[in-house]
């Protein structure tokens, strides 16, 4: 019998490709998880903030200071309806994050990822 010394190697080296195509595809996952999730609690905290009469860049101003781990900012945050809003009234905030994968191949299949939360509360 010949030696077999290699075979090992050679399908580590067959199977290395894919199992970092999956953790890296784990990796991207929890990100855009921790995306949703961040939006989710800025946009909630951004309505409440809305409901107790808060001016729009105040409202503004809550939502991207509660999603700083994401870099959100202030023009990708829509307060409807602006100005001034009565009591018993519903203010709606819509925050839209766009998630670049770091996985090329992934991001090349599915493409650019835009997020977006609303949330709507009553004004008290």
């Amino acid at each position: 019998m010949k030696s077999e010394k290699g075979q090992s190697l050679v399908e580590f080296a067959l199977i290395l490709p894919i199992l970092i195509l999956l953790l890296l595809g784990i990796i991207d996952f929890a990100r855009i998880f921790h995306v949703y999730l961040t939006m989710d609690h800025a946009g909630r905290e951004a309505a409440r903030a809305a409901s107790i009469g808060k001016d729009d860049a105040s409202i503004k101003s809550t939502g991207v200071n509660n999603a700083s781990s994401i870099g959100l900012t202030a023009d990708k945050i829509v307060v409807t309806p602006t100005g001034t809003r009565s009591s018993g009234s519903n203010v709606t905030i819509k925050i839209t994050y766009p998630v670049t994968f770091l996985t090329p191949m992934i991001g090349n299949i599915i493409g650019p990822l835009t997020l977006t939360d609303t949330t709507v509360m009553r004004v008290e």
